[in-house]
């Protein structure tokens, strides 16, 4: 499905709120311990937003950030695609709240909805526009408040979730030897019975009804997206390689999508990349859905883990069902 696009990040930056929940504040709300969240997921603490905070806050601060380290005006953004399942409202766009504030005022912009595959499909959306020349400077943003649709009543979803944004530039490249080499994106929409919000929407629209029966909260069947995750993430991700003439051993550095510890071990047994080789940080923020890989990106370059040149794979598995991968020389 992929191809060479001539795009390549330039710029990363996030935000997580500072409100920190370990797992020690969760055994007080519901029937858990440490010890459980910690074999089971991989998760110690994550970040939870204070009441007021959308998703626009989040992405707005990360942005901020970013168009701060690299020196680029608002004024300069062309296109800003906002990954997420908890957008502010259902309309207008976050994307146009986001364009408006940070005061990008020649950026068009939109939503996509592909849960925790959203920030990859947003990237590969915003590469297309660039590669094709249409477009020098946009955003591709990862922006979710989890603990917004989290039923803390339910101990095998509540445990998972935490609040955080992420952003990065993508920038036109004449190098045929940096940037995206190439991408994959699918969906699997049977199963998106199994790891959905199904009220709130217009086949279920808000009532008491629906908030009687938790409708708003999301459901999830943890078992079948463990095994869809474990295989997916690992096909795609062994695909790609293969089809650029690589194996894991080229790689530097796996940015997964952070749902779970043994998701991601089971992948990288799968790719024979050892621990080095891959970011984890799932321990620190938990499940961010949209946000994990670019936060995931920021934690590599903070700890001196993405060097100019790297062969870098970026992958994710989320709700619908869908999967991203993106192999990418890292160019900045």
């Amino acid at each position: 499905m992929g191809k060479r696009i001539a795009a390549k990040i330039t710029g990363v930056a996030g935000y997580l709120p500072p409100r920190v929940m370990t797992n020690a504040d969760l055994e007080k709300i519901v029937d858990t311990n440490d010890e459980w969240i910690r074999t089971r997921t991989g998760i110690r603490e994550r970040h939870v937003v204070d009441k007021g905070m959308a998703a626009s806050h989040m992405a707005v601060e990360a942005a901020k950030k970013l168009l701060s380290q690299k020196k680029v005006s608002p004024e300069e953004i062309e296109l800003i695609v906002l990954a997420s399942v908890t957008p502010d409202m259902m309309f207008p766009a976050t994307a146009c709240l986001i364009q408006d504030r940070i005061g990008a005022k020649n950026a068009w912009g939109f939503d996509l909805s592909a849960a925790c595959s959203g920030f990859l499909f947003a990237l590969t959306v915003a590469a297309q526009f660039v590669g094709a020349g249409t477009h020098k400077k946009a955003l591709a943003i990862g922006s979710d408040v989890m603990t917004s649709i989290i039923n803390y009543e339910d101990r095998a979803t509540c445990v998972l979730f935490g609040d955080g944004a992420g952003a990065v530039l993508v920038e036109p490249t004449e190098n045929g030897n940096e940037g995206i080499l190439d991408f994959h994106n699918d969906v699997d929409g049977s199963g998106g019975c199994q790891l959905y919000m199904p009220g709130g929407g217009s086949l279920n629209p808000a009532s008491h009804e629906t908030v009687d029966k938790k409708m708003h909260y999301v459901h999830q069947e943890g078992s079948a997206v463990f095994k869809y995750a474990v295989r997916r993430m690992a096909d795609v991700s062994a695909m790609l390689l293969e089809r650029n003439g690589f194996t894991g051993k080229d790689l530097a550095l796996v940015v997964p999508h952070q749902a779970n510890l043994r998701i991601i071990r089971a992948m990288q047994e799968r790719l024979g990349v050892d621990d080095s080789k891959v970011l984890v940080n799932i321990e620190r923020y938990g499940n961010t859905t949209a946000g994990t890989v670019p936060l995931g990106l920021m934690d590599a370059l903070a700890e001196g883990r993405l060097r100019k040149g790297d062969l870098v794979m970026l992958v994710a598995v989320g709700a619908g069902f869908t999967t991203s991968g993106i192999l990418l020389r890292w160019a900045c």
